[in-house]
């Protein structure tokens, strides 16, 4: 479990001074399917992006099968066949231009 710290405020109470801090208790699969701030991935896309990386070297450059490449992805995280090939989808419809 990790947690979130929300907010936090400083407030005042018979003269007596404490801090009042809201926090939001997730798991770390919860965590991860948060879009990181460097890239706007999540882990989840991060590992096929490696995968493919990864593969495509051991290839030599050549194309490689999706179900070589699915049977990698669930070496690293547990992942469904559907979610898996949306992930697909959306990283081959990134904008390479930037």
């Amino acid at each position: 479990m990790g947690s979130v710290l929300l907010n936090a405020t400083k407030q005042q109470c018979g003269g007596m001074h404490y801090e009042k801090r809201i926090y939001l208790i997730m798991s770390s699969d919860e965590f991860s399917s948060f879009p990181d701030v460097r890239d706007g991935l999540t882990r989840k896309e991060r590992i096929v992006l490696a995968c493919i990386d990864q593969l495509q070297k051991e290839r030599d450059g050549r194309n490689l099968p999706t179900e070589t490449l699915y049977g990698r992805v669930v070496e690293y995280v547990d992942i469904s066949e559907e979610e898996f090939q949306n992930i697909l989808q959306r990283i081959s419809n990134i904008d390479h231009r930037r």
